[in-house]
């Protein structure tokens, strides 16, 4: 359903595009008298100027420049959404099951939207709500970070085999190539910088006891498998400030939220299963 759905918003998407490009190359070039801030009527419905508006609103919100040129093209893409409309009921589509869900679907997306965006303008993030979480952030990603390579091997047999390799002179980058990380293999194992909270706790206390530029002389297991580590260097720890984070904070701290609203919902709900 979600591809066929999919399908149609492209399909419908194109059919306006291609409509508004006839209606542009039809129109005259003194387009001066047009009034698309006024009531349009198409067969005898009205285009209100509170519908151009909530479109002008919209595309305004994605960066948009309210202007007439603006408006036109939203005025042409109303009139022939109100055209296809028509078009729809004219040759009874909503006389079929498939479409009336589909047509509930969309109401009950629309009605859920406007239900989510009154709770976010009831409930703003405060900002000391996000400051809070920037603190707690940098905590838990502590004042050092490390850059680590690992291999990460199947068996503890395996991972002395490698460790001894590497104390004959053999490279890390190329023992590698052995590791069970997909992530990190073709990249001689390296996992750039990250805290020590980023790994599983044996990983992470093996890590920063090493001394920059020495493996670990006996392999560590996590619930992953084996691995051998090698410590490649340590920083102060790079966090950015609170101002370029602030958004991508209130945006979390907003979806726990609604999760939280949603969760309410659900437990006063009576959902049983038919």
């Amino acid at each position: 359903m979600k591809f066929r759905n999919l399908m149609l918003a492209a399909s419908l998407a194109l059919a306006l595009d291609t409509g508004h490009a006839l209606a542009q190359a039809n129109k005259p070039a003194d387009d001066s008298k047009t009034t698309p801030n006024k009531p349009v009527t198409v067969n005898g419905k009205v285009i209100s100027k509170a519908k151009m508006d909530m479109v002008v609103k919209q595309r305004v919100a994605q960066g948009q420049p309210d202007n007439d040129q603006l408006r036109r093209s939203l005025l042409e893409i109303l009139v022939n959404q109100e055209l296809l409309s028509q078009e729809a009921e004219r040759r009874g589509l909503l006389k079929s099951s498939d479409n009336q869900i589909q047509v509930e679907l969309a109401r009950q997306s629309a009605l859920a939207n406007l239900v989510i965006d009154d709770f976010v303008r009831a409930n703003p993030v405060k900002e000391t709500a996000a400051r809070a979480e920037y603190d707690k952030i940098r905590e838990q990603r502590g004042t050092r970070e490390y850059r680590a390579r690992h291999i990460l091997v199947e068996t503890e047999a395996t991972a002395k085999q490698i460790i001894e390799k590497l104390q004959k002179g053999e490279k890390f980058e190329d023992l590698a190539k052995e590791s069970k990380d997909p992530g990190s293999k073709e990249r001689g194992g390296d996992l750039d910088w990250a805290a020590p909270t980023n790994f599983v706790k044996p990983f992470s206390d093996a890590m920063i006891k090493l001394e920059k530029g020495k493996f670990t002389d006996a392999p560590v297991q996590s619930q992953f498998g084996w691995h051998v580590i090698r410590l490649d260097d340590t920083r102060g720890t790079q966090f950015p400030p609170f101002d370029q984070v602030k958004p991508q904070l209130v945006n979390g701290l907003q979806q726990q939220e609604i999760q939280k609203f949603l969760a309410e919902l659900r437990s006063k709900a009576k959902i049983e299963t038919q």
